[in-house]
């Protein structure tokens, strides 16, 4: 990624050690490029066919997708890091290998169900070099930290009988870890590697073409026409547009190297320190991953783990993402306020009206999305129905830009709509629908805008194979620790560890989880972070009488808040290049502004009303809908305490004294003894109380 910084001549690059956080673009070089391009293009194709159709068995479509991650990743690695054509080629045929792997479990599917439980000495060879292949292609892909992990997993698959009680476990031979690693549904073709073949893939697809056809200008325009003006503006747009582009990203790294692109120099341009400005971006870009109605990769995989619907996950992450984002926008308000930093100037920002007039349309396929999961629909056939939408949108815009007349534009979108309205009728079928898309595919390659833009949307898949290998390769390597502990039990001992703790205090038992959260998720995605953590503590948590949802959620904020987390911050290094600043001071910054992330899940833990959720302890008094309105006044009072608390300012700039009262009433709102929201509130009263009349003194004094 590259962006101009006012001021400067020079580009801005985005570099990484490694291609966790997406290659250069393009394919690599010459025809290398070419056939990295070929097969992504076939890659998103296979996944499109799953969505529309899933004909195949669902052993097949994991087997097909680990094969073309393995093809890709080792592909395109080599397209960019080898220097000859000899050293490309080793890098595909090794590829190639991995897809064959893949290819094994559709070629021989009734063979491997027959015989399952006594492999034959080819089984074990191809689980034994599919394993060795997921485990290298990670590794370059995505750096040491995960594989080295898995690998201390798999060390003790193999060898934990060694160990003294209660830590050993029976023992197992080559053939049986293998085949459970390799062939089973709990290894590596587990439920993560499922939710990448089928959902996260489609929804990937799904933003990568909302943003070819123009949502992330429409969220920049609106975000600026909003906050522009107002004090410390650019960063509250940073906010705010970040946690748009989360509605339709998913990804936190992502977020920072488009969104941020734009806001951290903007940032900086208006007088907010590099490190601050980066922080500010980080955080709010990585509230993505819990943004909805797309949220990050976690939630497809949590909802599967769970059984429940993904509407249920969406719902119950709506507060505390809200929270989230008021939390930052809290934080860079304070900030601003602190060091007398304004907003823009009206003729700098655009209207916020004017680009929702000009662009409303585009906000459809997400308004169709979210309306389709909240009726019932699975993801896979709201995200299919909501990208066929967008496009129809990009193609049905492509073509009405070659009439003249605005007549005939509005003629062409009220018959497609009489279309669309005439083949379902009868209920959204795919086949009418892929009808309606190729009849438009149809038009548009006769048209001169429409065959560019058909070559934009060739484009976007192909793109969307490369956006997909990062997520699918930490899908497919955690299975090494979710076949281990579901074979040998290992889990049951660290949970209870965490049942022992929680019998004498809860609040223990969260912080343990949380600094386990935080310790694995050091230099590791969010993905495998919460994978761990949830098969972990969230069985344990859910013991303890902590709601299932909120036990899972509680491992997913704080994976994500690993990543803000020094001394491996992965969103601060994303930043860093950008910011041109230390990625170490983003990182303490980023700690700083999330403040909020680190205990709304204490919250919601105590007060299951925030995140929607029944047995809330207020609900016998006040209801349900009075249940969540006290929790999310609590919530809201104490991440207000404590931006004022990490910033040290409210209305002037705090004394310590008034720092340790605003602390200690924020941490009363958290806790869970008699009279502890008395006291929080009280204490809150008197801070911000004292504050306005400091406010009034030195006005007069001013005077």
């Amino acid at each position: 990624m590259q962006q101009q910084i006012e001021g400067t001549q020079e580009p801005v690059k985005v570099e990484f050690d490694n291609f966790e956080h997406g290659f250069p673009e393009g394919f690599g070089p010459g025809g290398w490029g070419h056939l990295a391009y070929l097969i992504g293009l076939a890659f998103a194709l296979f996944q499109l066919y799953v969505a529309a159709f899933n004909y195949l068995p669902s052993q097949v479509v994991r087997g097909v997708h680990v094969g073309f991650l393995l093809l890709l990743t080792f592909g395109l690695i080599g397209n960019f890091t080898a220097k000859t054509d000899f050293g490309r080629a080793m890098s595909w045929l090794v590829g190639g290998a991995g897809f064959l792997c893949g290819l094994y479990q559709w070629i021989f599917y009734a063979d491997l169900i027959a015989r399952d439980g006594d492999p034959t000495t080819t089984d074990l060879a191809v689980g034994t070099l599919l394993a060795i292949l997921i485990f290298e292609g990670t590794r370059r892909l995505m750096g040491a930290a995960l594989p080295l992990m898995c690998g201390a997993c798999l060390l003790y698959w193999f060898f934990g009988q060694y160990l003294p009680s209660p830590f050993n476990h029976r023992g197992y031979d080559f053939d049986q870890i293998v085949t459970h690693l390799s062939f089973g549904t709990e290894g590596f073709y587990g439920v993560p590697i499922y939710v990448s073949a089928t959902y996260i893939f489609l929804f990937i697809l799904f933003g990568s073409f909302l943003e070819r056809a123009g949502m992330i200008q429409l969220f920049t325009d609106v975000s600026l026409g909003l906050f522009g003006r107002t004090r410390g503006g650019p960063a509250k747009v940073a906010v705010f547009a970040s946690g748009m582009m989360g509605t339709i990203s998913g990804s936190g790294v992502a977020n920072v190297v488009t969104v941020g692109q734009f806001t951290i120099p903007l940032m900086i341009k208006f007088g907010y320190r590099r490190a601050f400005a980066a922080g500010v971006e980080a955080t709010a870009s990585m509230g993505g991953q819990i943004m909805p109605p797309v949220m990050g990769a976690v939630a497809f995989i949590m909802a599967e783990t769970l059984g429940v619907p993904y509407s249920e996950i969406v719902k119950a992450a709506v507060i505390p993402a809200i929270l989230y984002f008021a939390s930052a926008f809290w934080m860079v308000h304070l900030e601003a306020g602190k060091h007398g930093l304004v907003g823009m100037k009206r003729s700098e920002i655009p209207s916020a009206w004017r680009a929702l007039v000009a662009r409303w349309y585009l906000v459809l396929p997400l308004a169709a999305l979210v309306y389709m999961l909240f009726e019932g629909f699975t993801p896979l056939y709201a995200g299919s129905m909501g990208l066929a939408l967008t496009v129809a949108l990009i193609l049905g815009a492509s073509i009405t830009l070659g009439f003249s007349n605005t007549i005939l534009r509005y003629i062409f979108w009220i018959g497609l709509a009489l279309v669309v309205a005439a083949v379902s009728r009868h209920g959204l079928e795919i086949v009418p629908v892929i009808s309606v898309v190729g009849g438009l595919i149809v038009i548009a390659a006769i048209t001169r805008g429409g065959r560019a833009t058909l070559a934009a949307c060739r484009d976007s898949l192909a793109d969307s194979a490369k956006s997909a290998l990062t997520v699918g390769m930490a899908c497919a390597i955690v299975g090494t620790i979710i076949g281990m502990m579901t074979q040998t039990g290992v889990g049951t001992i660290f949970g209870s560890w965490i049942i022992g703790l929680g019998a004498k205090s809860l609040f223990l038992a969260l912080i343990m989880t949380m600094l386990l959260s935080i310790l694995l998720g050091t230099g590791i995605p969010t993905i495998p972070t919460y994978i761990i953590t949830a098969a972990l503590a969230a069985p344990a948590l859910a013991k303890l009488g902590v709601p299932l949802i909120a036990s899972h959620m509680f491992a997913f904020y704080y994976g994500i808040m690993a990543d803000l987390s020094p001394p491996v911050a992965l969103a601060a290094l994303a930043a860093a290049p950008i910011a041109r600043e230390n990625p170490d001071k983003i990182g303490w910054e980023a700690m700083r502004i999330a403040l909020a992330g680190y205990v709304i899940p204490f919250i919601f833990v105590y007060s299951p009303a925030l995140m929607l959720q029944a047995n809330d302890p207020m609900a016998a008094q006040l209801g349900f809908y009075g249940a969540v309105a006290l929790a999310t006044f609590k919530a809201l009072v104490a991440i207000g305490l404590f931006g004022i608390v990490a910033i040290g300012f409210l209305f002037t700039r705090l004394t310590l004294i008034e720092i340790v009262v605003a602390f200690a009433a924020a941490l009363c709102l958290l806790g869970d003894f008699p009279f502890s929201d008395t006291a929080g509130f009280t204490l809150a009263a008197a801070i911000v109380l004292w504050q306005w009349r400091q406010r009034a003194r030195h006005a007069v004094a001013a005077a």
